[in-house]
């Protein structure tokens, strides 16, 4: 009897992991006609974790993140952008537009506190639910996120691959420049193979970085880049613009715990973006990594990223807690 009770346990907790790993892909409203599609994967009471993906990107997700998420007992949460992928275009949108986009997938999810997490261009993302959502956001991190444009202190180009320095100094001349640069780019990259991903990023990766960038997570970017490109550049495009325009938060007023990690081989989002987003923000966790690069870090510090993230929040909650008693004692 022990033995079959063990044994009907035990297949409950593969039924149980297999719902979680399950993906579900929907289209949410989010009014004014505008839809933006979104993934789940894991159990419906874990904490969300929202992935905010790169630039281009979209909500695809790699399964090694997913298992590391669930692993913990986070929920996966993910979306493209708007113009990316099936995801409804937002022209002339901030980077701060996307906390109502989070929140409102949030609320059709029926969850209020969340973590947030960037990649490269999901940085300031998360970013900006930190700041704008305070109330909902744990704690976020950021990994090989870029640095907002024309700040004090911080040569935005310097370090970056060459394909980097004519894509942001066409952003930077205006739309009509950076469409005419995202046309060609769009077509060497819409119909990308997992063969050709390597080479497709040119002078943006050095040897770590094309280490990284083979098997598994080869064939994921490629898939993830051809998903975010299906009807066109126009999310690439609009990310560009933001980023090299104001952002729409302060940075200086965000108070839950960013964790910032940053390699020092990052020929897309260089080493003194990390920096000076460390240097930045009030309640930063540190990750200056010099040997890695911007696709090794994530690859390779997945599940440390992740325990960081969620031990910042742990202990944000209870020195908040603190304060709060504390208060009422002295009341």
């Amino acid at each position: 009897m022990y033995k079959l009770n063990y044994r009907l346990h035990s297949v409950r907790i593969y039924l149980m992991y297999l719902s979680a790993l399950s993906v579900t892909r929907s289209r949410i409203s989010l009014g004014s006609g505008r839809i933006v599609e979104a993934t789940v994967s894991g159990l419906k009471d874990g904490i969300p974790l929202v992935f905010h993906h790169g630039t281009p990107g979209s909500l695809l997700l790699f399964e090694p993140f997913i298992k590391a998420t669930l692993a913990r007992g986070l929920r996966y949460v993910s979306y493209s952008r708007p113009g990316y992928g099936n995801s409804t275009r937002q022209p002339a949108r901030t980077i701060a537009d996307c906390s109502v986009d989070t929140g409102k997938i949030l609320d059709q999810l029926g969850v209020d506190s969340f973590y947030a997490i960037g990649w490269s261009g999901g940085g300031p993302h998360a970013l900006a639910c930190a700041a704008l959502l305070p109330k909902r956001v744990i704690a976020a991190s950021t990994i090989a996120g870029v640095a907002p444009y024309g700040s004090r202190d911080l040569d935005w180009l310097a370090g970056m691959g060459k394909e980097n320095i004519e894509e942001f100094q066409a952003a930077l001349a205006g739309p009509d420049e950076l469409r005419t640069f995202l046309e060609r780019a769009t077509a060497a990259l819409a119909e990308v193979t997992s063969e050709q991903i390597v080479s497709s990023f040119g002078d943006l990766i050095d040897d770590v970085d094309k280490a990284a960038l083979t098997g598994e997570f080869g064939s994921f970017l490629a898939e993830n880049t051809r998903e975010a490109l299906r009807n066109g550049f126009w999310g690439w495009l609009d990310d560009d613009l933001a980023f090299t325009r104001d952002w729409g938060f302060d940075l200086s007023r965000i108070n839950v715990p960013v964790n910032v990690w940053q390699g020092g081989k990052d020929r897309m989002v260089p080493f003194a973006h990390g920096r000076w987003l460390s240097q930045r923000l009030p309640n930063a966790r540190v990750h200056l990594l010099p040997e890695h690069g911007h696709l090794s870090l994530a690859i390779g510090s997945f599940s440390k990223i992740l325990d960081d993230l969620t031990a910042s929040g742990r202990g944000w909650r209870k020195s908040a807690q603190l304060s709060v008693d504390s208060v009422r004692g002295s009341g």
